[in-house]
């Protein structure tokens, strides 16, 4: 049984993400992703000006006339939002954290694919799958995934970006796009062959959450620190200026490892504090992608 709160929520993000993609977000998605792919149509006789490269030989050496194969635009597709719902996602210094930025994202998603026609699934993952909800379309399926994303409460706390990976490209049949949600807080070198595998076959866009204090930490004297997901704790002095400048240089080091990484597999990235604007940050990669027509 969904809690009265629980509903007012759903109803609350339902109307903003509508809001959202009717007025400033529906073009750039289309632009994007519509129209990207070809599917095979017909075969029908060779005219004037045709492209060679479309003649059917096959067809041409047994009917001795030419004839060339006719595409058409793929008009139905497959989104799937991977999100990562791991604890280290569950961090945040202000009103929202992480996961309910990313939440309220993978719902901006969800609606802009429903509005285009495209099916849309979700995969919730820490360091196993807790959740997954196969591609399909409608209203009654955007509030059952709004109500999962809301609601889910994962049973572990570590993250396998790469076992997602797997699990997602072993249940999609056909091409599609898949957007990876997560803070991507955990070494390259444990996922980046899955990634790059995926990306092969499907359309990938990562969303990376960070926090402000992740960032720049405040020099608050000393401090216990609790890693989210081990339970690890330390005692550090951030009022030391070797601390500060080391954590600085960390995070820079571990940001770009993470946009190499990302850009050597040819997948488009954004990072994406949780105090943006985050429709602007998508819009503009958006807009990139449709400029680029990969």
């Amino acid at each position: 049984m969904i809690s009265s709160d629980v509903l007012r929520r759903i109803r609350r993000i339902e109307l903003r993400t509508r809001k959202l993609v009717n007025e400033s977000f529906a073009g750039a998605y289309r632009s994007a992703f519509k129209g990207r792919g070809i599917e095979f149509d017909t075969i029908r006789p060779y005219e004037p000006g045709d492209d060679v490269r479309l003649i059917d030989w096959n067809v041409t050496a047994r009917t001795g006339d030419a004839f060339v194969r006719q595409y058409v635009e793929e008009r139905e597709l497959t989104v799937m939002l991977l999100l990562d719902t791991s604890a280290s996602c569950l961090f945040g210094s202000t009103a929202k954290s992480k996961r309910d930025v990313a939440s309220e994202v993978a719902s901006v998603l969800a609606y802009s694919a429903i509005n285009n026609n495209d099916k849309v699934g979700l995969l919730l993952f820490s360091d196993q799958t807790e959740l997954y909800v196969p591609p399909r379309k409608g209203r009654n399926h955007i509030l059952r995934l709004i109500r999962d994303l809301l609601t889910a409460q994962p049973s572990q706390k570590e993250t396998d970006i790469a076992a997602a990976l797997r699990m997602v490209s072993r249940s999609l049949k056909r091409r599609s796009i898949i957007f990876l949600l997560s803070d991507m807080l955990v070494p390259v070198e444990t996922y980046i062959t899955e990634l790059s595998l995926l990306a092969y076959h499907h359309d990938v866009l990562v969303l990376i959450f960070s926090d402000p204090l992740e960032q720049h930490f405040p020099d608050i004297g000393l401090a216990s620190i609790e890693d989210a997901e081990t339970g690890q704790i330390m005692w550090i002095d951030t009022h030391a200026s070797t601390w500060q400048q080391n954590f600085s240089v960390q995070i820079r080091q571990l940001q770009n490892r993470v946009g190499t990484a990302i850009a050597q597999a040819n997948v488009d990235a954004v990072q994406i504090d949780i105090n943006d604007d985050y429709v602007a940050r998508l819009v503009t990669l958006f807009q990139g992608r449709a400029g680029t027509r990969r």
